[in-house]
């Protein structure tokens, strides 16, 4: 952007690169962002003075609560700098431009906030920090972004990588299986339309009418579809920023493994929030290690049983510390799961004793087969520790179960193997599959599972404790947590051994 010589004599431009791309696309909606340090704060005042020229433009940008507003040197306070080169004067939280146009700065700290702006106009709506936002905040504000000026309406946002928000999902178009931009889609606009909750996607506007023809009939015939696009931005691409202040990337680099992926190196699928049970780069560890194991390790099969609907069924045949083989199967049935373990349980000459099945649900009718299996309840009392005999604060043994595992991990002292040798679902050798229409893989599908599992606040007892299956399920999308819940039930047999005769015997 350059400043016209009447107004000042300085001239601003985007930087080459992330805020180019953000000021040009012609996107309706335009969701910038990701790494922090990209400059998009720059880019959003930048586009919000795009058409200071017209007496009757206005914009509103949008944060979540009044405070992020005035904080030191966000937004508010950055327009400072910017709008006095062109002439603007300062208001109560707006600018006004010498030919009447105006910019203003609001809050939404609450969702019922949104019913503030019925009946308004708003050309150009910003939100800064969309994740900050809940959806409906965001699908409403829409109808409120309408114009009588001449300027088409249009909405600009920034975010930073945010798994657990509704924006990943929005943009997972643009995002890659690990978790980072696609370089080939940065930029690219598609279009959308919304089905009630459900997002009807094309790569133009007459591929969308024909997926919901229903919607555009009668007198909305002549209705287009909105177009959207993800530009994802990089510490990298600020050269000003760099030159200015290199301690920031400094500081960013000296962050913990899963804060450099999210916040340097813009990575959608990593959560930062203090509570994660799971170390983020141990995870990754899990299927890379090479453990030193003793002489033929003792196998074991954990099993966590499909109820119904998204369940799966999953199954880990372990050597020692070791997961070697990965059954998944949507089979709810209890004879169809009994018969999926017999079948790695003879491959693998595994124990019926060193059989544990959750047996919660339908897990619960898998016995009916299984007479020799052992039957793990999470719900039950945690175990002593089998070394000390002292008892252990979880407050279940699910809990315990959990934190074991995550210490083991966080150690790296477990691996995963996992291939599409290793892997079986539904009967056929690979680790593809289809999880609500998307195709993912096993090792993803564990991998997040791993992710949900959080700390929560300990009871008045002091037990510890990790966050509930319902919250995991809002972080999975819906998922219930099947293969992280497989993965810790390894841990029950290290709390069963008693020494009896020379020899290990388990005991429930």
């Amino acid at each position: 952007m350059s400043v016209a010589p009447a107004e000042a004599a300085k001239v601003i431009y985007p930087q080459p690169g992330f805020q180019m791309a953000a000021l040009s696309t012609p996107a309706d909606i335009a969701i910038i962002g990701g790494g922090a340090g990209g400059g998009k704060t720059y880019a959003l005042l930048m586009e919000a003075s795009r058409h200071r020229f017209n007496k009757d433009f206005g914009a509103v940008i949008f944060r979540r609560t009044y405070a992020m507003v005035t904080n030191e040197g966000g937004l508010w306070d950055t327009s400072k700098e910017l709008y006095p080169i062109v002439g603007a004067k300062q208001g109560d939280l707006e600018w006004r431009f010498p030919s009447g146009a105006r910019v203003s700065f609001a809050h939404m700290q609450h969702e019922k906030n949104m019913f503030d702006w019925q009946g308004t106009q708003i050309p150009l709506i910003i939100f800064d920090e969309l994740t900050h936002f809940t959806k409906k905040q965001f699908w409403y504000m829409l109808t409120r972004n309408r114009s009588l000026c001449g300027v088409r309406p249009y909405v600009r946002c920034s975010c930073n990588p945010d798994p657990d928000s509704w924006v990943a999902e929005l943009i997972a178009w643009w995002i890659g299986e690990d978790g980072f931009p696609i370089p080939e889609r940065a930029g690219v606009i598609r279009y959308f339309t919304r089905d009630g909750e459900v997002m009807v996607w094309g790569d133009t506007p007459e591929e969308v009418v024909e997926k919901a023809p229903h919607l555009f009939k009668d007198e909305l015939a002549q209705t287009k579809p909105k177009s959207l696009t993800f530009i994802p931005g990089s510490i990298y691409e600020n050269k000003k920023l760099l030159a200015v202040n290199p301690e920031y990337l400094a500081g960013l680099m000296a962050q913990d493994e899963a804060t450099r992926a999210q916040l340097l190196e813009g990575n959608w699928k990593v959560k930062v929030d203090g509570l994660a049970l799971y170390d983020y780069a141990r995870i990754s560890d899990l299927f890379s290690n090479q453990l030193t194991q003793p002489p033929r390790p003792r196998r074991y099969i954990t099993c966590d049983a499909a109820g119904f609907g998204k369940d799966f069924t999953v199954i880990f045949v372990w050597e020692g510390w070791e997961v070697v083989q990965i059954v998944v199967a949507r089979k709810t049935a209890p004879r169809d799961i009994y018969d999926l373990i017999e079948k790695q349980r003879r491959k693998w000459s595994v124990p019926e004793s060193d059989v544990l099945v959750d047996q919660d649900g339908v897990g619960g009718k898998v016995f009916a087969y299984g007479r020799g299996y052992r039957g793990f309840s999470g719900g039950s009392t945690a175990l002593a520790d089998p070394i000390t005999k002292k008892a252990e604060n979880y407050d279940n043994l699910k809990t315990q179960c959990y934190y074991r595992s995550a210490d083991r991990v966080n150690a790296a002292t477990i691996a995963v193997r996992v291939d599409d040798y290793t892997v079986e679902i539904d009967d056929v050798r690979g680790m593809k599959l289809k999880v609500g229409g998307k195709e993912t893989t096993v090792l993803e599908l564990l991998k997040a599972n791993l992710r949900a599992i959080k700390r929560a606040k300990t009871d008045a007892e002091g037990k510890q404790k990790i966050n509930t299956k319902a919250e995991q399920k809002i972080i999975l999308g819906g998922l219930s947590p099947d293969f992280s819940d497989t993965f810790s039930l390894r841990e029950w047999f290290e709390l069963q051994p008693v020494v009896q005769q020379g020899f290990l015997k388990r005991v429930n």
